[in-house]
C-alpha cells in the first residue's frame, strides 16, 4: 500500500557516503592466489592464471570485451511447441538487431525458417506482441508473423518454404495499422488477432479491436471486438465456442487493473456480448489460458499476490485458487503474449516461482520446484507445454539464456540453443548475492551485488571497489540474478555492481509495487541511494566513487538522483524521461501506452502538476552533483530523443563535465552489434576519467563542459 510518509522525505538530505582515499594507480604487484587458480577454468576462454596482479580497482584487463558484450546481447524470445518441435524468434545482434525465426525439425536438427531481411517484431503497444504463431489449416500448417518493416502479417507454409505471402493491407501511412499475438480462427481459416489503427498524427492517437483476417489474403477483415482502450490477443476454448481476452482503459497499466473477458462464438464467426468473469479496477489479470471447455486458469492477484486461479465462466462458481502462496507467479505484462504458466493437464500447471521452474498441483494445492541439471535458476516468462514437455527460456549466473526442454516424466533436459563459443570462463562471472537492505523508512529494499571478479587480478589490500548502482527500467518491473555480459564486462575490470529492486519494483507482491504510487522520484531515489550507502559503510563500495546507470525509467532514477541527492560523483542516463509534464497524453511526446502511466507514478493533472515540476531532472539540471553520460536512440517512439537533446544542450557552458552520444537507427534500447559496443566503450571510458583511472582497451570518450 502507499505509504505517505515518502511525500515528506526529502532525498536531497542523502548525503555522500563518508569518503575513502583513492590509491594511485601507479603500480601492480604480482601475489600468489589461492582462490582463484586455475581450477575454476573450463577452458572455454582465456587461460586463467594461478597468481594474480594487485593493481587498483577499474584498471584491470578483461578478456570480456565490448564486442564479446555486442554477442552475446541477443538470445531467444516467443517459444512455443508446434507439433511437438521447438520453435522460437532469436535476437540477431550482428544483423542489425532483427530478430530470426528458427525451429527444431523431426530429426533433430535446428534451421532458420526466415533468413534475412525478414525481421519478426511488431509495434503493439510499443513494447511488442507475440509476433508469430503456427496455424493448422484444411491445407495443412501455416506459419504467420508480422514483419518491423511494414508491421503486415504474412503467411508462409514452413515445409513447403517459398516466399511469404501478404495477408493485411499496406496502410496508407507507414506502420499505420500494427498487428500481433494472433491465433487461428475456428475452422483455421482465418487469423484472430489484435489490430492497433493509426487514427492521427499524435503518438496517442491509436484505436484498438480483436480482428479476424482470411489466410488466404481474399475478403474483408473482420472487427471481432473493441471492448477496451488496450486488448489482449483473443484465445479461443478447444471447442471453438468460445473466447477470452483481456483488456483495461487509461488511465489503468495492466499491472493495476485489467477485466478477463469471455464471449460466445456465433455460427456465423461474430461474437456476442462479452462479460468480465475475473479481474476489476485493482485485480490485474496478466495471463489466461483454457483448461477445458468452461475453464479458464488465469493469473491474477485479488489476495495481492499473483496467484493462479480456476475460473468457471458459465459463472457456476468464483474463482478458486489452486495454491495460495505468498509469491508471485505473474509479472508485469509488458509485451503481450508474455506466459508465466503452462498447462499440462490433469489439473497440473507449468508455473514460475522466484525464477524457478516449478509446477503446480491443483489436486494437492502443492507448488513443486523442478530440479534441472545444469541448475537453471532464472526462467523468463516463455512457457509452453505439450504431453508432459516445458518449453522455455531458461539461464543461470553462469550460463546464458538458452531454449530449455524439460520431459517432466524422466527429467531430462535438453539444451536447444547451445551455449555461445565465446562465452567468458566462469572464472571472470561474477555470482550475484541476493541482499536486503533497510530504506530510512525501515523498509526492505531487495537487490542483487556482483562483487569485482578476475582470476588475474586482486585489488589493493585497504582499497574498496567503485560500485555502479543499477537501476532497472519499467519501473513496474525487476532485475534478477542472472548471467549479465555488461555486468560482467565492468566487474571482470574490478567494479562492483548493485541492481537495485526498489519499492514498485514487481516479484513481491502488489503492497510492495504500490510503494511507488505517486512517489516515483522520491522512493527510487531513497532505496538506491541507501543501498549504495549500506555496502560503502560495510566497505563493499568505495564512497568517493559511486555511479548510478539505469536505462528509460532507470534513466530518470538515475538523473533524479543526480540532481536531488549528493550520494554520487556521476551517473550513466540512457534513453531516459526526464520532463514528465511532455512525458504525458496532454505532453504529447511519448506513445499510448504509457501516456497515462505517470498518472499513478506521479500524480493525476492538473491537480498535481507541482510535482511534475518539483521532480523533473530537466528543472534541475543546475543542481547535478557531478559529471553525466547521456546514451540515446535517436528513432526511440517510447522516449523520443527531444528531451535528452534539451537536457545535453543545457549543460553547454556550465562547467559539469558531460558526453553526449547518439545512436541512428536505434529504437528504446539498443539492438545492433555497433550501438551495443560503442555505448559500453563510452561509459567505461566515462567512469575512468571521473573516477581517476586508466580504462586500457576503449578510446578516450570526450567530456565536455
Amino acid at each position: 500500500m502507499n505509504d505517505t510518509s515518502h511525500g515528506t522525505f526529502d532525498p536531497r538530505t542523502l548525503a555522500a557516503p563518508e569518503q575513502r582515499p583513492t590509491p594511485g594507480n601507479d603500480h601492480s604487484v604480482e601475489v600468489a592466489n589461492l582462490t582463484h587458480g586455475s581450477t575454476r577454468h573450463t577452458g572455454r576462454a582465456a587461460n586463467v592464471q594461478s597468481v594474480a596482479k594487485i593493481a587498483p580497482y577499474g584498471t584491470w584487463t578483461s578478456p570480456i570485451g565490448v564486442e564479446l558484450v555486442a554477442s552475446l546481447g541477443g538470445g531467444p524470445v516467443w517459444t512455443t511447441l508446434v507439433d511437438g518441435q521447438s520453435w522460437w524468434a532469436e535476437a540477431r545482434p550482428a544483423e542489425g538487431g532483427r530478430l530470426a525465426l528458427c525451429r527444431t525439425t523431426h530429426d533433430g536438427t535446428t534451421r532458420e525458417v526466415l533468413a534475412a531481411p525478414w525481421n519478426v517484431r511488431n509495434r503493439v503497444h510499443e513494447y511488442g506482441a507475440r509476433p508469430w504463431t503456427v496455424i493448422s489449416t484444411p491445407a495443412g500448417p501455416r506459419l504467420v508473423f508480422t514483419h518491423w518493416d511494414d508491421q503486415r502479417w504474412y503467411v508462409l507454409d514452413p515445409d513447403a518454404g517459398g516466399d511469404p505471402v501478404a495477408i493485411s493491407p499496406e496502410p496508407d501511412r507507414r506502420h499505420g495499422y500494427r498487428f500481433g499475438d494472433g491465433v487461428g480462427g475456428p475452422g483455421g481459416t482465418e487469423l484472430w488477432c489484435i489490430r492497433e489503427t493509426v487514427t492521427g498524427d499524435a503518438p496517442t492517437d491509436i484505436r484498438r479491436d480483436l480482428v479476424a483476417i482470411p489466410l488466404d489474403g481474399g475478403g474483408e477483415i473482420r472487427s471481432l471486438v473493441a471492448s477496451h482502450h488496450f486488448l489482449t490477443g483473443p484465445r479461443l476454448s478447444p471447442d471453438g465456442r468460445r473466447v477470452a481476452w483481456l483488456g483495461w482503459n487509461h488511465p489503468a497499466m495492466p499491472w493495476d487493473g485489467t477485466e478477463l473477458c469471455v464471449a460466445d462464438v456465433r455460427p456465423d464467426g461474430t461474437l456476442g456480448p462479452h462479460r468480465v468473469v475475473a479481474g476489476g479496477p485493482a485485480e490485474a489479470v496478466c495471463q489466461a489460458e483454457w483448461d477445458g471447455n468452461d475453464t479458464l486458469i488465469a493469473l491474477t492477484d485479488p489476495d495481492g499476490w499473483w496467484n493462479l486461479f480456476r475460473v468457471d465462466v458459465t459463472g457456476a462458481e468464483r474463482p478458486v485458487n489452486l495454491a495460495p502462496t505468498e509469491h508471485d507467479l505473474g509479472g508485469a505484462m509488458w509485451k503481450v503474449g508474455m506466459r508465466w504458466f503452462a498447462v499440462l493437464g490433469g489439473d497440473r500447471y507449468a508455473v514460475l516461482r522466484s525464477g524457478r521452474l516449478a509446477v503446480l498441483d491443483a489436486k494437492a494445492g502443492t507448488i513443486t520446484d523442478v530440479d534441472t541439471e545444469p541448475p537453471l535458476t532464472m526462467w523468463q516468462a516463455e512457457l509452453d507445454a505439450a504431453d508432459g514437455v516445458v518449453l522455455g527460456v531458461a539461464g543461470a549466473p553462469t550460463r546464458d539464456t538458452a531454449v530449455i526442454r524439460v520431459d517432466l516424466a524422466t527429467g531430462a533436459l535438453t539444451e536447444i540453443t547451445p551455449q555461445p563459443d565465446d562465452l567468458p570462463d566462469p572464472a571472470y562471472l561474477p555470482q550475484p548475492v541476493a541482499r536486503t537492505f533497510t530504506n530510512p523508512h525501515g523498509e526492505n529494499v531487495p537487490a542483487w551485488l556482483y562483487l569485482p571478479t578476475n582470476p588475474e587480478f586482486e585489488g589493493p589490500a585497504g582499497e574498496a571497489p567503485p560500485l555502479l548502482v543499477h537501476v532497472h527500467g519499467g519501473p513496474t518491473a525487476s532485475v534478477s540474478g542472472g548471467f549479465s555480459p555488461s555486468v560482467s564486462f565492468f566487474t571482470s575490470r574490478g567494479f562492483a555492481v548493485v541492481a537495485v529492486n526498489y519499492g514498485g519494483s514487481t516479484g513481491y507482491g502488489r503492497e510492495f509495487r504500490e510503494r511507488l504510487r505517486e512517489q516515483w522520484g522520491i522512493v527510487d531515489v531513497v532505496d538506491c541511494a541507501a543501498v549504495a550507502q549500506a555496502l560503502v559503510a560495510e566497505g563493499s563500495a568505495d564512497g568517493r566513487r559511486l555511479a548510478i546507470r539505469g536505462g528509460s525509467a532507470g534513466g530518470w532514477t538515475s538523473a533524479a538522483s543526480l540532481t536531488s541527492t549528493r550520494t554520487y560523483q556521476c551517473g550513466t542516463v540512457m534513453f531516459p524521461i526526464l520532463d514528465p509534464l511532455l512525458w504525458t497524453d496532454k505532453g504529447g511526446q511519448t506513445h499510448d501506452f504509457e501516456s497515462r502511466y505517470l498518472d499513478g507514478l506521479i500524480g493525476s493533472l492538473p491537480e498535481h502538476t507541482d510535482r511534475y515540476v518539483e521532480r523533473a531532472p530537466a528543472n534541475n539540471a543546475g543542481q547535478l552533483a557531478g559529471p553525466v553520460l547521456m546514451l540515446q536512440g535517436l528513432d526511440d517512439q517510447i522516449c523520443p530523443p527531444v528531451q535528452a537533446d534539451a537536457f545535453m544542450a543545457g549543460l553547454a557552458g556550465t562547467g559539469i563535465p558531460h558526453a553526449y552520444v547518439t545512436f541512428e537507427g536505434e529504437q528504446h534500447g539498443f539492438r545492433k552489434a555497433e550501438s551495443i559496443m560503442a555505448a559500453m566503450a563510452a561509459e567505461l571510458s566515462f567512469y575512468g576519467q571521473v573516477f581517476g583511472f586508466t580504462t586500457p582497451g576503449v578510446p578516450v570518450l570526450e567530456l565536455r563542459r
